[in-house]
């Protein structure tokens, strides 16, 4: 008689499910918009209770995990038919002169194609860490200009090029490329309000939102 209500009771009782965490979250987010609508809705001539008011946490600071748009969408690191470049210079001759310090590639997918630190020509006078990032120690194992000027151009030939400012770049690498397969955020009509070009930095947080450059700067991180 015994184990037949123990039985009843398992039935009558069963365990809990446990839930898919995302389905959780979800849950909670819902949870969450429905207090609000409620306060909403409620009477603004009694807004506070015995208990006192509670402090609500704004959606902002919900655990909702945030995509970060410049994180690779995928590992594929083979050159697409677009390409994107972001050189950093050092100073040569009197300082006041840039030469290239190093050069990134990347593909549509964000994945580095090349980067490599370049050696100038020249002797270097100006690091210029403070925004390049370079360090001597960066160019004692760095590539000749011209093992990397080869190189860039070989993968950006027929390509569609894409970058700011593009035409430093180009300089620097002492390269040319068709106007006609140059997207650069620079030059592009809808980004030039008032006809003045905005900084990556700007652009990046405005459309993207992404918060990039804070110090010294590094062409991979710009991309990813």
């Amino acid at each position: 008689m015994s184990s037949d209500l123990k039985r009843k009771q398992k039935k009558i009782n069963p365990k809990p499910v446990q839930l898919n965490p995302n389905w959780s979250l979800l849950q909670q987010k819902l949870k969450s918009d429905s207090h609000g609508n409620t306060r909403k809705s409620s009477n603004p001539e009694n807004p506070s209770s015995i208990l006192g008011k509670r402090k609500e946490r704004p959606d902002s600071e919900l655990d909702v995990p945030k995509i970060d748009p410049l994180t690779p969408v995928n590992d594929d690191s083979s050159l697409t038919d677009e390409v994107a470049m972001d050189c950093e210079m050092v100073g040569v001759s009197q300082g006041t002169k840039s030469a290239l310090g190093r050069v990134t590639l990347v593909n549509k997918w964000g994945n580095v194609l090349y980067d490599e630190f370049v050696r100038p020509v020249e002797r270097v006078v100006d690091f210029r860490t403070h925004i390049s990032g370079i360090r001597p120690r960066d160019l004692r194992k760095a590539k000749d200009f011209q093992v990397a000027q080869t190189k860039v151009a070989e993968l950006i030939k027929g390509k569609i090029l894409v970058g700011h400012a593009l035409h430093n770049d180009l300089k620097a690498l002492l390269l040319t490329h068709p106007k006609k397969d140059i997207r650069d955020t620079a030059e592009y009509q809808p980004f030039l309000k008032d006809k003045t070009r905005k900084s990556l930095k700007h652009l990046a947080a405005e459309i993207l939102g992404a918060d990039i450059q804070n110090g010294e700067h590094c062409p991979v991180s710009v991309y990813l």
